[in-house]
């Protein structure tokens, strides 16, 4: 009699063990399906009880993966940039990561340090310089809408750079540098060693050439440092603006399409092309209520620059989302 009474009892036990798992979903209304934005192009769940792996099932049976902002797999994003870069710069701890140390051009990016060596000289921003034909580009025969013999101050000049990266504005800026292009080049190259972007190389002010060369995490310092700076800040995310040249009014826009965009807050912004360093985009911004620097270069579409921007927005509002939700 003990024994029967002694094996109903272990039996009893066993099931029990399965038990709150089948009575949790039977006494409990499904958990709501919430559906995170296309980042990974999969559903964020905050299942009950919670989940110890990163999958669980859903009401309807189907697994679920979880986004969380320790899954830093650029593959989940989709990302067409072929070096990428979001620092967190409470923490400098990297969010997304994918080839971050890759020398490569980086194109008009170059203007946020042209920028940069201007204004550590003190030069008079309201200064009259002019574009010369020095200034006309014989690398890439690139367009511009300033003609030879325009003339602008300095402040306008850098205005045009970083927000319609005018590239016979940047030139003007370093070739009005005492001692001219020689000198200009050479305060390149020290500012950026003394940022410690020690896989950096600056050839001119404007980015035309290929041999300005850096990394994701060297131009990540140079953004941030950049963003120190109150003019760089206001003329890069400057959406338009009205000039006046040579007596007839200009009509320029903003290269990055983003600071039009009131789903972003964005504090600095520079984009940049030539076919060697293909699309690029940083920017400086605050994402899910952390201020993080963005470094995408060689985006292979002449949107998908844009695109990894809303991406890894998307991706890290629906992290934030879910990770407060388990946090409460």
């Amino acid at each position: 009699m003990k024994g029967i009474w002694g094996g109903l009892v272990l039996a009893a036990a066993l099931l029990g063990l399965a038990a709150p798992l089948h009575a949790a979903t039977k006494a409990e209304p499904p958990a709501v399906k919430k559906t995170a934005p296309k980042a990974g192009g999969k559903t964020a769940v905050k299942p009950k009880p919670k989940a110890k792996a990163n999958t669980t099932k859903a009401a309807a049976g189907k697994p679920v993966r979880h986004a969380t902002m320790v899954d830093n797999d650029p593959a989940h994003l989709a990302l067409h940039s072929s070096s990428v870069l979001v620092l967190d710069q409470t923490t400098g701890q990297a969010i997304v990561e994918k080839q971050s140390g890759s020398v490569q051009p980086i194109a008009s990016i170059t203007k946020l340090m042209t920028a940069m060596v201007v204004l550590d000289a003190g030069l008079d921003l309201y200064e009259v310089i002019s574009i010369g034909e020095e200034d006309v580009d014989s690398l890439k025969s690139s367009t511009s809408r300033l003609p030879v013999g325009t003339t602008m101050t300095r402040e306008t000049a850098m205005l045009l750079a970083l927000m319609s990266s005018e590239n016979r504005a940047a030139n003007a800026l370093g070739r009005h540098y005492p001692g001219g292009l020689p000198a200009f080049v050479r305060a390149m190259n020290s500012k950026a060693a003394a940022l410690g972007m020690y896989n950096s190389r600056f050839e001119e002010p404007t980015g035309l050439s290929s041999n300005n060369v850096s990394t994701a995490h060297d131009l990540a310092r140079m953004v941030a440092a950049a963003a120190h700076y109150p003019e760089i800040r206001h003329f890069s995310t400057t959406a338009e603006a009205r000039v006046e040249l040579r007596g007839h009014i200009r009509d320029f826009v903003n290269t990055n399409t983003l600071v039009r965009s009131d789903n972003w807050e964005i504090g600095l912004s520079k984009t940049g092309y030539i076919s060697e360093a293909g699309r690029c985009l940083v920017m400086q911004a605050n994402v899910a209520g952390k201020p993080v620097v963005i470094v995408l270069l060689d985006s292979n579409g002449k949107m998908s620059r844009v695109g990894d921007a809303n991406r890894i927005k998307r991706w890290m509002e629906s992290a934030s989302l879910v990770n407060a939700r388990r946090s409460a």
